[in-house]
């Protein structure tokens, strides 16, 4: 009896046997004073509640959002929350479980854990540069995202990802290259005349459109060919222009530049002359002067141009034997008559039978062909007054031209002197002695011919020979 004492009967027991004293109050000693009598009252424990197995609803009913609890209870199906039931925790498609996996109802009627279901997310996809993508569920589970680039470039890698369960993106990130080439347009092809005077024509045109298709910019144009504003020779000419854009792509357009020249039909030297042209002798706005040979002058117009209507002005001259008139009142008259026409190799002897004049006619004679190519004309002045003789080939001057002439060159009659003059009537060189037609035409050649005749000499090098 004394071993089973409850905790209450024997406090009483031990209150009992002590002497009476005025009880002292604390707060919060789960004891209180009772007024009417000297005795204590403990406080009664509450009692834990006694475990039943067969209630039903032990523990709440476990609801999971977006999940599910697999119970598995001692009672049977019908027991979801009762005393011992076990619960697995699962998650729908597209949610992770945070939490315990696998809980207990206990005898305190909770559940041994907590847990949730939390919608699973893939990382937010960077943007990718020059393009874009859009995605069908934003970065949900099975959300797909397409990429796509802009104008201009072109999409290496995946073209889609999707998010997986795993919380990340199928695939790899792709890039969107620069791979079509820039626009270029140029100028149309154009035809343009040469200028007067010229086998040339200077031609312009504006510099090509460029474009490029993806971010605008435009790193180079090249010109292959003459640039704008370039004298074209005659002919058709190919300019071509090559864009590259930022990624090294590059395109190109050509136009072609045609240059025409207006040309005049050949003209023909005259008999016995040629003729001299300038710029390439047919063009337009190129003038061919005619000339005559040694003893020939030039009857008709001097010179012809062709024009714009590719005919030659004028009408063509011709070459008629030089006609000298020695029926002149002064030797300045006879000497104008050969003013830029012929050179005059003047002879003075004593008289026709001196030994230098005969040798040095005697040369000249064999070489009339060489005078005339250099259009050499011989004035004779042989003998003394009142015996003297002047001549011109067969025509005969007076005795006032012969006096006349030997005073303006400076002539003697008293022996054997000559004198070379040239086309503006300049003395350019005296002989006290006889020379040979050779040493004439070196010095000819060399010190008087012009650019002209010098050319038309080495066209009739051989004409003599």
């Amino acid at each position: 009896m004394a071993g089973q004492l409850t905790q209450r009967g024997a406090l009483s027991l031990l209150l009992f046997l002590t002497p009476a004293v005025t009880p002292t109050w604390y707060a919060g000693s789960g004891y209180y004073p009772d007024e009417s009598y000297n005795e204590v009252y403990a406080e009664e424990v509450p009692r834990a509640p006694a475990l039943d197995y067969r209630v039903p609803r032990w523990c709440y009913t476990l609801n999971i959002q977006d999940g599910e609890a697999t119970c598995y209870s001692p009672r049977g199906g019908n027991y979801h929350s009762s005393l011992g039931t076990r619960c697995e925790l699962s998650c729908d498609r597209g949610f992770r479980l945070i939490g315990r996996r696998s809980v207990q109802c206990l005898p305190s009627r909770r559940w041994s854990g907590t847990a949730y279901c939390r919608q699973m997310r893939c990382h937010v996809l960077p943007f990718i540069t020059s393009g874009t993508y859009t995605c069908t569920n934003g970065v949900l589970l099975d959300s797909r995202c397409d990429y796509s680039c802009a104008s201009g470039y072109h999409l290496e890698g995946d073209r889609s990802r999707i998010c997986m369960e795993d919380g990340r993106w199928s695939g790899g990130e792709p890039v969107c290259v620069d791979i079509d080439p820039p626009k270029i347009r140029c100028p149309h092809s154009r035809e343009k005349m040469a200028e007067p005077e010229k086998l040339t024509a200077r031609v312009y045109w504006d510099p090509p459109l460029v474009k490029d298709s993806a971010d605008g910019t435009i790193t180079r144009v090249t010109l292959r060919g003459p640039e704008p504003g370039s004298h074209f020779p005659e002919g058709e000419h190919v300019i071509r222009y090559t864009a590259y854009d930022r990624a090294y792509n590059r395109a190109s357009c050509k136009f072609i530049v045609k240059v025409q020249v207006r040309r005049c039909p050949p003209l023909k030297p005259p008999q016995h002359g040629y003729l001299t042209c300038t710029s390439a002798g047919d063009n337009y706005g190129a003038t061919c002067e005619y000339h005559c040979d040694g003893g020939y002058e030039r009857q008709g117009t001097p010179s012809r141009v062709c024009q714009s209507s590719r005919q030659w002005s004028g009408s063509p001259p011709i070459c008629a034997p030089m006609k000298i008139n020695v029926n002149v009142n002064s030797a300045a008259g006879l000497l104008d008559q050969f003013y830029e026409k012929q050179r005059l190799l003047i002879i003075s002897a004593p008289d026709p039978s001196n030994r230098y004049y005969k040798m040095q006619i005697s040369m000249l004679q064999q070489c009339t062909c060489g005078l005339d190519l250099r259009h050499v004309t011989i004035i004779e002045l042989v003998g003394q007054p009142p015996q003297e003789v002047g001549r011109i080939r067969e025509q005969q001057l007076s005795a006032n031209i012969i006096e006349e002439l030997r005073q303006f060159q400076r002539l003697t009659p008293s022996y054997f002197n000559m004198v070379l003059i040239d086309k503006q009537g300049i003395d350019r060189e005296r002989y006290m002695e006889p020379v040979t037609p050779e040493e004439i035409f070196t010095f000819i050649d060399d010190y008087l011919l012009s650019n002209q005749e010098l050319i038309q000499r080495r066209e009739q090098r051989d004409m003599c020979e």
